[in-house]
């Protein structure tokens, strides 16, 4: 009689944790559903902070402004002035055309630093730690993320973090 007993709670245990396994795959399949927004939508205060809504709406603007960098970067390469074939006899038209070449660069620098910072906060987003700050874990607020997408620090966090760095550039 007791093997009987042993063999029926070793048959019910494994159902158990088969049952329990469907349940909570069923359970993750359902919340990752994708969430959809339309166009013109545009985050509000009234909703939970960093909603599945917002993730998607800032995902989709850091893309979108990513996407744009890319595509100015490139044409500045390839199709700007950057070409070194019209070499003028005149030592100022020289010095002029130097000066345009590195702005340029200088600009094309600065927009690939961003594409960095964009890449990061797309990142953040995958790992749901986006919109608060890398500091305090504090929420940004959707004011500062509307105006600045890449931002990593609340208002006062960010401005302790000026402050140390200009402490350190005067050093």
């Amino acid at each position: 009689m007791p093997k009987s007993v042993k063999a029926k709670k070793k048959v019910s245990k494994p159902k158990a944790k088969v049952a329990n396994k469907q349940k909570t795959t069923v359970a993750k399949i359902v919340s990752k559903g994708p969430v959809k927004i339309s166009k013109t939508y545009i985050p509000k205060d009234t909703e939970k902070y960093m909603c599945d809504k917002h993730k998607v709406y800032f995902r989709i603007r850091l893309t979108e402004w990513k996407k744009e960098l890319i595509k100015a970067n490139n044409e500045a390469l390839y199709n700007g002035s950057m070409d070194d074939n019209n070499i003028s006899a005149d030592i100022v038209d020289q010095a002029s055309s130097y000066i345009d070449k590195n702005v340029e660069m200088k600009a094309i620098n600065r927009q690939i630093k961003l594409i960095s910072e964009i890449d990061k906060a797309l990142r953040r987003i995958r790992e749901d730690t986006y919109g608060y700050c890398l500091d305090t874990a504090e929420p940004i607020g959707l004011k500062r993320l509307m105006a600045r997408p890449v931002a990593k620090y609340t208002i006062a966090a960010q401005e302790k973090h000026e402050k140390n760095e200009k402490v350190h550039a005067d050093d």
